[in-house]
């Protein structure tokens, strides 16, 4: 009956919200409204109709008069509202580019500013990066899911190195945000629901002009750790520390389990 219900309430109020946050955009002409409308409207009757009860830790680290990378571990669909109701900034979301031509959810991503990156094309991708680089140093934050995809049993997938490569050109602070319970809560690909808590912990910023401007591993292996320690005191599963970096272009698997798995 929850699958249902929650079925229901996600697809009318979608259907609500996401015209309504672009008719305020036009009107406005400010696509920051957008955001206010999926922040204060739609993510949390997301929430509420999953039976989430959300618990924020360390949003003092959060400034808004700082434009700032947010990275955060990935376990469900329901991170996406639980993220904007955790930082409450006008931040912009790093998403497929196949999001684009997604009927009313590609509309409002594409008018709000949110960024596409077109993983399968290389030197797409890296357009992409120096136009999310150019809208951060202009005073856009950005929240992106280095894991690429989400997280099956709940432990810190190895994370690709192309969103530290953002970082690093931006030179703006990383700021690691670890989410745990939404997987319980709604696990991947299914509409199961389970309620109960989700909690996200915001932790310090960390200072990207200390790591050299090629040191792309170097700074996502610290952001991870970050991480990992966050989820284990937040009653998470953690992740392997070693197998830190995602073999290119895989998802979830390792660049070193890449190499044992591809040795003869």
């Amino acid at each position: 009956m929850r699958k249902l219900f929650c079925i229901f309430v996600a697809g009318v109020w979608t259907l609500f919200c996401f015209p309504l946050a672009i008719l305020a955009m036009l009107l406005t002409l400010n696509p920051s409204r957008s955001v206010w409308v999926a922040r204060e409207l739609w993510s949390p009757v997301l929430l509420w109709a999953g039976g989430a009860k959300l618990e924020v830790i360390g949003q003092e680290n959060v400034d808004p008069n700082r434009p700032t990378i947010y990275v955060a571990n990935h376990q469900s669909t329901i991170d996406i509202p639980a993220h904007f109701l955790a930082v409450p900034i006008p931040f912009r979301y790093v998403a497929k580019t196949q999001l684009k031509w997604v009927p009313l959810i590609g509309w409002y991503l594409a008018l709000a500013g949110h960024v596409f990156i077109n993983r399968s094309n290389r030197s797409k991708a890296i357009a992409s990066l120096n136009a999310a680089a150019a809208k951060i140093r202009g005073g856009t934050s950005i929240f992106l899911y280095p894991e690429g995809t989400r997280s099956t049993d709940g432990r810190v997938l190895p994370f690709k190195k192309g969103p530290f490569a953002l970082a690093l050109k931006a030179r703006v602070p990383v700021c690691p945000v670890t989410i745990e319970g939404s997987g319980d809560l709604m696990p991947k690909s299914t509409w199961n629901i389970t309620p109960g808590p989700i909690r996200v912990k915001i932790g310090k910023p960390i200072d990207t002009t200390t790591f050299a401007e090629n040191d792309r591993e170097g700074l996502a292996r610290a952001v991870r750790a970050v991480i990992i320690a966050d989820s284990l005191s937040l009653g998470g599963k953690g992740g392997d520390v070693d197998d830190a970096v995602a073999a290119a272009g895989a998802e979830g698997v390792s660049d070193a389990r890449a190499r044992a798995l591809s040795s003869p």
